[in-house]
């Protein structure tokens, strides 16, 4: 099956007004790519970065987290229904940093695309392993039990409307990443476990690498058969790298 590759940039805490209008603006010179290009900036920039894009169909945007709830005293949060206003059509879930500095639970994490459901988004759902995890040859025994927790609550026809973003801790920021065959190997293996409950929704879902991608290292991570893309950190951030990868997906 041909699945659309995705080439997505999560910018974090990262940019001002000033650096993201340069940035949005470098990008929309690339015109035209076979892939679906996402940026995810920060809350506060979603309208800028929106009425930047409002002209082209080169870019989707993603918001960076989403709470549960739909309304009330939850202060700081951010809820599906705000998101619609801003034409988001992504929104991370799950991301580690989420789950290793905010205390994030798979539960939470599973809730919070229920509401991104409930209000036709298209979660970006973030799993993977430590560097711990890995040695001690947890990788995917990690990766389905975070799966889990949306197919208990959810089903397993939700995955025919999330995008699976496998990104091992180990390589987040670090300037490590899998090799292609290591991080073809646990895409297969996610796929396989969404295929336990339907082959069908398995042979559709979208499974993105993210873990320090580079053009350098993009090209060869899209070659493998299971890999659909990526979701792309620092190098998201640097036109010229971002769009490299862009093309390198196709």
């Amino acid at each position: 099956m041909i699945r659309q590759k995705i080439v997505a940039g999560n910018w974090k805490m990262n940019g001002s007004t000033e650096s993201i209008t340069a940035l949005v603006t470098d990008l929309l010179k690339a015109g035209h790519s076979n892939s679906e290009v996402v940026v995810s900036p920060s809350f506060p920039y979603l309208h800028l970065v929106s009425t930047l894009c409002a002209q082209s169909d080169l870019i989707k945007l993603a918001a960076q987290n989403v709470s549960d709830k739909e309304s009330g005293a939850f202060t700081g949060e951010v809820s599906a229904s705000m998101l619609e206003d801003f034409g988001v059509k992504y929104v991370l879930v799950g991301h580690s940093e989420r789950r290793s500095l905010y205390g994030e639970t798979d539960d939470l994490v599973a809730l919070k695309i229920q509401s991104l459901l409930n209000k036709d988004f298209t979660p970006m759902f973030c799993i993977g392993e430590t560097l711990e995890e890995r040695e001690a040859g947890q990788t995917l025994a990690v990766c389905e039990r975070q799966i889990q927790a949306v197919l208990s609550l959810l089903g397993v026809e939700a995955f025919n409307r999330i995008v699976i973003a496998y990104e091992p801790v180990w390589a987040i920021g670090t300037g490590l990443s899998a090799t292609s065959e290591q991080a073809q190997e646990v895409h297969c293996g996610i796929r396989a476990f969404i295929a336990k409950s339907s082959d069908l929704v398995a042979q559709r879902v979208q499974i993105l690498y993210g873990g320090s991608v580079k053009a350098s290292t993009s090209r060869a991570l899209f070659a493998m058969p299971d890999i659909d893309g990526a979701l792309v950190g620092g190098a998201s951030l640097d036109a010229k790298e971002f769009l490299e990868i862009v093309k390198a997906a196709g």
